[in-house]
């Protein structure tokens, strides 16, 4: 939702589901003033998101790691995995379902 107020891009789709998704937005557009689309337009143009993690919203499913430790703290902190982190643990994950 944050990603989608900001960029006014919708991670969780599918991009053959965006076309069918664009038709229903268009029959009920949310209202936004001139200046916050165009804020989006710019800020969607500066904005990359790494084609692992992209993958990730589309399936739904996604890998983090938790920072903060056992005991320290009631709650669970904690990030996305990205770049080498990331193709590791997926690569760990692929040879745990082999076998």
């Amino acid at each position: 939702q944050w990603y989608l107020k900001k960029y006014g891009v919708d991670l969780g789709k599918k991009k053959g589901k965006a076309a069918a998704g664009k038709a229903e937005e268009q029959a009920e557009p949310e209202k936004k003033s001139r200046h916050v689309i165009f804020k989006q337009k710019y800020r969607e143009s500066k904005q990359k998101l790494e084609p692992g993690i992209e993958e990730q919203f589309q399936s739904g499913r996604i890998l983090a790691c938790i920072s903060s430790r056992p005991g320290q703290s009631g709650r669970a902190d904690g990030y996305i995995l990205e770049g080498d982190e990331l193709t590791f643990y997926k690569r760990k994950l692929e040879k745990k379902k082999k076998t």
